[in-house]
């Protein structure tokens, strides 16, 4: 048999053959191995026929232009970059001139009671040893990627995807380079913000997602977000891991998904065998959202940390100063060989995860799946009767 057809609008948007887009994963197990999604994961998915997407917030400037060229080198198809825009990044210092060292902005309180919940679960706090403080710098529109962002205008990158925040600032660039841009949204005010905004496509996550997300489930969300967008074009993501995920989206008014905890598991992964096998190991109740990681709701697989945090009842700081904050948390944590308590990003449907395979046989089986369902499960269960 030959491969699958399984067309959607998206794919004529996007130039790809499969209505399915890696999610742009940045780093997990507290950036022990930069992005997930870096260029082996990325040309894998592009050359299997969906979309691939970098996870570019796990690298500074110039590392994100030679992990774009390096997909380029492993691939002809068309692939992204996915970068995180939060409107609220340092508490809003960035924006005007920061001190020579930013962890100058933590609460002594806050880094107090972090210390203190990681000795208590037998970990010694260890402080990282840090480089000498750069100058100061006045970042251009105070956010946290800016650099970044003139890499992938200066690259064309083909698809580019907000993974938090709106890209507004930055569309006239964008789209000027013929770059499609994508935003990822957890509740409709956002999706019709960046909507107005002129994205190309709106990606609706619910909150069964991975990483970084919020408090709507997909089911609920989707359709709202269709509705209230339209004629944005709406991918559906957040507990999407096979072919029945697919399916459930167009049916909810998507043209595509954005999967991201299904390829967590991918050969071409880039992190720790230890976290893959939590992802495996994990039920469907074994992930948790929290701030402790980066200030903003994330889901992971929980651990001890992340509850005694949760019942502490310590307030997170704004996304930036948080991630300094837990600089030293991380340092103490490698040092004690205690990985299993370090940021393990991934969502609900980890429970259908049970082995490590090629990126490739994880898309070409979820579109089997789909393909099968739309063109033979669903017509023989289904009877459709005519109005009379």
């Amino acid at each position: 048999m030959g491969r699958p057809v399984l067309r959607t609008e998206l794919c004529d948007l996007l130039g790809i053959e499969y209505p399915v887009i890696l999610a742009g994963m940045g780093p997990v197990a507290g950036g022990l191995t930069g992005p997930v999604a870096t260029a082996p994961l990325v040309a894998a998915v592009s050359n299997a026929g969906g979309l691939g997407v970098i996870g570019g917030a796990g690298f500074s400037a110039e590392r994100l232009r030679e992990e774009i060229r390096k997909v380029r080198s492993l691939t002809d198809k068309p692939f992204g970059v996915d970068l995180l825009l939060p409107s609220n990044y340092m508490g809003g210092a960035a924006g005007g001139e920061m001190p020579r060292d930013p962890r100058e902005l933590i609460p002594a309180a806050a880094r107090e009671g972090l210390k203190r919940i990681v000795e208590e679960l037998g970990v010694p706090w260890q402080e990282m040893p840090r480089e000498p403080a750069a100058e100061p710098r006045r970042p251009r529109t105070g956010g946290m990627s800016d650099e970044q962002m003139e890499v992938v205008i200066e690259e064309k990158v083909p698809v580019f995807a907000s993974g938090l925040g709106s890209p507004a600032p930055w569309l006239d660039r964008l789209k000027a380079n013929g770059t499609k841009v994508l935003a990822l949204v957890g509740n409709v005010k956002n999706a019709k913000r960046v909507a107005a905004a002129g994205v190309d496509i709106v990606v609706a996550q619910g909150t069964e997602a991975g990483g970084h997300t919020g408090r709507v489930a997909t089911m609920a969300l989707v359709p709202q977000v269709v509705d209230a967008v339209a004629p944005t074009p709406v991918v559906a993501a957040g507990g999407i891991a096979d072919g029945r995920g697919i399916v459930a989206a167009l049916a909810l008014g998507a043209i595509g998904v954005w999967c991201g905890t299904a390829f967590l598991v991918s050969e071409e992964a880039n992190q720790p065998a230890l976290q893959k096998q939590r992802i495996l190991a994990a039920t469907d109740e074994d992930t948790r959202v929290t701030r402790l990681y980066s200030g903003k709701t994330m889901r992971n697989i929980t651990n001890p940390l992340i509850e005694a945090w949760e019942a502490a009842g310590i307030q997170a700081l704004p996304m930036g100063l948080q991630g300094l904050l837990i600089q030293d948390l991380v340092y103490s944590c490698r040092q004690a060989g205690r990985e299993d308590l370090l940021m393990n990003a991934a969502g609900q449907i980890s429970g259908m995860l049970n082995r490590i395979r090629p990126a490739a046989d994880i898309l070409h089986d979820m579109v089997a799946q789909a393909a099968q369902i739309l063109a033979r499960d669903l017509p023989a269960r289904v009877t459709a009767v005519p109005e009379s």
